[in-house]
Parts: structure tokens; sequence; C-alpha cells
């Protein structure tokens, strides 16, 4: 008997008689479908108890089903919310690893900047007492503009600290000339000395290129991470094309409209509708993983010779010593500025003098260590390390999750048909869905990125026509990526006019002379007394001042708590450093 596919040919009294070629078999139950139609929230209305002919199909295979119309279109909808969902939920690691990182580094960060003026503030008080106190602006200065910078202030770290040192040079000036009156032109034209005469020895040099590296890289590796987040979350909220949506309906639901609810789609199969859905993404890995490197060679500068605890950490102790470094040079200082700007004017009588002796000895007595003030958490230098330890684990933990994130993009389509709910798995191979029928998926599996989707056999992609807002995503990167290389190099990303010094010198590793502890030696000398009975400055008075100025001097060799004590015995009402 002759028998073709679509009709049986049956002779019948010499009448050929054509019947559908399954006439002759029971319509099968939708009732598997129903059940998993139902369990998607759908209204069971819209399905039939049993198959129907499928030529109002407009995605799956024309045949027997059990979709109409209304069905294809909610399960169309369906397959991309859970497209949508799946990239999500993929790239989640990715997502989250750039937003708790950056809040814990951004936390660490801000915290480690208040205990380090907090050490500072604790340890001048009681260093310089009166005198510091009464010029505590310019250190507060200091730190604020600091703070500027790193939260993305138009801060130049390079003149910001010239600043400093200038403003700093004024106020001790004054200090070691008080037998003089000082106009704002005259400390205008002494200010222009301090690269000169370098009152402060090299301290200044020093600290400025620790400063700009240290806070260069954290600032720049602080707004990496924002820029890591900001891309991870755009890129993981996809609109996925028409043709996506097309593909997708026929991988996940029409498996449904075949009566087989239950089959899922061939692991290759779901790598082609996902490389073809994804291949924008796909291309943003090569400046992903660029970033990534960029980001890790920054970390390793928040961990080098130039980290922000060498520092933070003993940035009071440096700037005792260049105090010590003016006291030491103040009469070569006083007298190369007369001579550059000139002879200043006397300052009217002193009033009645006290006893310094009796002054120093209340007011500037030796600072005892044991008598440190204590809380819960310790001294403020005790707590500035706590929080170094608990941020140099931060940015450990940071490196190894980033290394974690490189090709995450290029992946994404293997991540997500690896998940045992979207696909059959790669063991079995024979009983999935292939986009016809439950049998072996056979064409190649593509290539990742767009160009080389032109002959995806699943989704119909224009490689012609990239994604603007993935190219958006990649500019950012590749910004980001230059600002990292140049943070890594010690140049300032939004100020390219910084000096060779700043950006070039000192990048090497290991220990260097301007980061490693040094021992102190000092002289102590006593104060000569003062008659208190004496109004007028006699010609004696500037050896008298700088007598003054180095009369008492405890120094501690850094320690566990490497604290630098620095008595200054000097005692005046009129004046402050």
């Amino acid at each position: 008997m002759p028998c073709w596919i679509g009709a049986v040919i049956l002779p019948l009294s010499g009448l050929l008689l054509s019947l559908p070629a399954r006439a002759d078999v029971k319509a099968r139950s939708c009732g598997e479908v129903r059940q998993a139609y139902g369990a998607k929230g759908f209204s069971l209305a819209d399905i039939p108890y049993q198959e129907i002919a499928g030529e109002h199909l407009r995605i799956c295979p024309q045949e027997y089903t059990c979709c109409t119309t209304e069905m294809e279109d909610k399960l169309s909808q369906q397959s991309k919310l859970e497209f949508e969902n799946l990239v999500e939920e993929t790239s989640h690691f990715v997502r989250t690893t750039f937003v708790s990182r950056h809040k814990k580094f951004d936390e660490f960060f801000r915290e480690l900047l208040e205990n380090a003026e907090k050490s500072l503030n604790d340890m001048f008080v009681r260093t310089y007492g009166m005198l510091y106190m009464q010029n505590s602006e310019v250190f507060q200065d200091l730190f604020t503009e600091l703070k500027r910078y790193y939260t993305g202030g138009n801060v130049n770290l390079e003149e910001m600290l010239n600043d400093f040192w200038a403003r700093l040079l004024e106020r001790m000036f004054q200090l070691i000339n008080p037998q003089y009156h000082f106009s704002e032109d005259y400390l205008e034209c002494v200010s222009k000395y301090t690269d000169q005469l370098k009152p402060f020895g090299d301290v200044p040099r020093k600290l400025k290129i620790q400063v700009t590296r240290a806070f260069i890289a954290a600032r720049t590796f602080v707004q990496g991470l924002t820029v890591g987040r900001e891309v991870a979350n755009r890129v993981s909220k996809v609109s996925p094309t028409p043709g996506c949506i097309r593909a997708l309906m026929k991988m996940l639901y029409c498996p449904y409209c075949r009566g087989l609810p239950t089959v899922r789609p061939c692991n290759n199969y779901c790598l082609n509708v996902m490389k073809g859905c994804l291949a924008n993404q796909a291309d943003l890995d090569t400046e992903w993983n660029l970033f990534i490197d960029a980001m890790l060679l920054v970390a390793e500068r928040l961990e080098g010779p130039f980290n922000i605890e060498s520092v933070m950490d003993p940035i009071d102790v440096k700037i005792s010593e260049a105090i010590m470094n003016m006291q030491e040079n103040s009469m070569q200082v006083s007298a190369k500025v007369f001579q550059g700007c000139g002879q200043p004017k006397p300052a009217p009588a002193l009033r009645s003098a006290r006893s310094a002796p009796e002054n120093f000895n209340t007011r500037f007595r030796p600072y005892n260590p044991e008598e440190r003030p204590t809380t819960a958490a310790g001294t403020s230098l005790d707590r500035l390390r706590i929080v170094w330890r608990t941020m140099q684990h931060s940015v450990t933990d940071i490196k190894e999750k980033l290394k974690l994130s490189k090709k995450v993009w290029s992946t994404l389509p293997y991540t997500i048909c690896k998940d045992e709910s979207v696909t059959a798995g790669t063991s079995n191979d024979e009983e999935c869905w292939n986009g016809h029928s439950k049998a072996r998926y056979l064409p190649e599996i593509m290539n990742d990125g767009l160009t080389n989707q032109i002959n995806n056999p699943e989704v119909d992609v224009d490689i012609t026509r990239p994604d603007t807002f993935i190219r958006q995503q990649i500019m950012a990167l590749r910004v980001m990526t230059n600002k990292l290389k140049n943070a890594y190099n010690g140049n300032d990303v939004n100020f390219q006019d910084t000096s060779d010094e700043s950006s070039g010198s000192g990048s090497g590793s290991g220990c260097m002379d301007d980061v490693c502890p040094t021992e102190f030696e000092f002289v102590t000398t006593e104060a000569p007394a003062v008659d208190p009975d004496r109004r007028e400055v006699d010609s004696s008075a500037a050896q008298l001042g700088h007598s003054l100025l180095s009369g008492s001097l405890v120094c501690i060799r850094p320690g566990t708590t490497e604290t630098v004590q620095i008595i200054l015995g000097f005692w005046s009402d009129e004046t402050a450093f």
C-alpha cells in the first residue's frame, strides 16, 4: 500500500479517499501542558484540552499544537522576561563585587583619613600645646583638601601641598622672629622662599611624592570601582531584539506548544541562542579585561611602598620633623629672607613678660606616653592601624574578586546554558529540544562577538549595527583604563600639568628613605632664663628666640606606636607659629 507523509491513499470502489495523517490517531491531550502553563501563572482559558492545528503559529513549528495565538504571545513575553532575569542573575556576582567592595573601600579610606587627622591633632596638642591650637586651621585645611580631592573635588595636590608648607612657613617665621612686625605683603614674600630656602629640609619634597602617589592611586581606584559597578549594572540590564525574542521563545517554550513541557533545550542550541542575543555584550569583554588588569595594577600601588599607610600613619611625625628642621635652620632662613624681602619693622614693645621656665613647666611639660587617653578602640593611632589592616584585607579581597570577573561577558552564554533549570545539560544531547523536536542539535557553535553571528542559525543578528549603548560602556571603560594607567605611573588624571617630580620619580619598589622609619637624634639644651622685668627687645632678641625654640626637645625613637614626641619649649602670648 503506497504511503506518503501528510496523507494516506486508499483505493475504495474506484474512488480515492484522502484523510489527514492523524485522522486515524486520537488527538493527544494537552493536560501536561495545561499544568505547566498554569504553574507559570497564566489563565487556563487560553489553552485547549487537546492538540489543534498549528497554522496560526508565527514562531513555533506549524504542526499539531497545544498553543493558541494568545499563548504564543504570552509565552514569547515570558521568554523575554526570563532571559532578562537570567542575565541579571548570572551577572549578580560581578555586580555585587563592585557594589560591596566600593562601599567597603570608600568607608575604610574615609575612616583612615579621619583617624589620621585625629592622630595628628592628638600628638600636636600634647607636643606643641597652645601654639598648635592657635594655628590648627592650617592642618585642618590640609586634611579638608585631602578629603575633597579623594571625593572628586577639583584639587591640585601639588599646589595644595605647596600652599600648606608656605602657610606653615609664614606662621613659624613670625614665631621665630617675635621682635619684628610682618605685614601681609612681607609674609607673602616670605612664602616665596619656601622652595629656594628649603626651611623644612627634604620633608616637603618627599611627602609630596608620597601624598600624590598614594592619593592618586586611592582616588582613581575608588573611581574605577564606581565605573565597574555602573558598567556591570547597565550591561546586565539587556533589551533583547525582536530576533532574539523569537529565538528565545522557540528555545524555551516551543516545547510547550509541541506537548513537551518537560523537555529542555540542548546545550549547544542554547549556546547559539545566547551568543546571538548577547553578541554585543561579548564585544565588551576585551575592554573589560584591560580595565580589570589596570585595576589590579593600581591595587598593587595601594599595597606597595607608596600605599596610603606610609603617608597617613606617620604624617604627624613627618610634619614634626619638618618643624624641627625649620627650628634648627631658623637663623640662616631669617637672614636670607631679610636679605631678599628687606629688613622688617621692629614690633611694638612687648608686654610685661613672665617667667618662661615657670610657664614652660606648667604648659609644655614632657608628655608621658603612659598617660595616653584610651577608648574602646584604644588610641587614635591604634585605631588608625586597625582601620588600615582592615583596608589592606579589603584590597586583597578586591583583587581576588576582580580576577574572577575577567571574561565575565564573553562567558555569559556558557554560564547561563550551564544552568540545569535552562538546558538538558551536555550529557543529555539526544533527549533535548533542538528547536524542532526532541533530538540531537547538529549545527556548530558560533564564536563570540557580533561579527561572528553573521551565520548564526538561531538568531537573526544585524552585524552592521553595533549596540550604541554597549559602545558607550566600552568607551567608559576605555577612559577609566587610561586613568588607571596614569594613576599607576603616578600621574594625576585631572591635572596633567604637575611636575615631573610628583609623576615620575620615586616609582620603584622596596624600602626608601622617605618610607622607612629613621632614627631621630636630638641634643637637648636648656632655655636661658628671661628677665621678668625686661620690657624692650634688644639686639640679642633674635638669638634668644632661637634659643627658646630649641630649649627642650624630647624625642622617643619610633617604636610600636611610631610616635615621636617633640616638645618645643617656647612661651609667648603675642605670637604663634
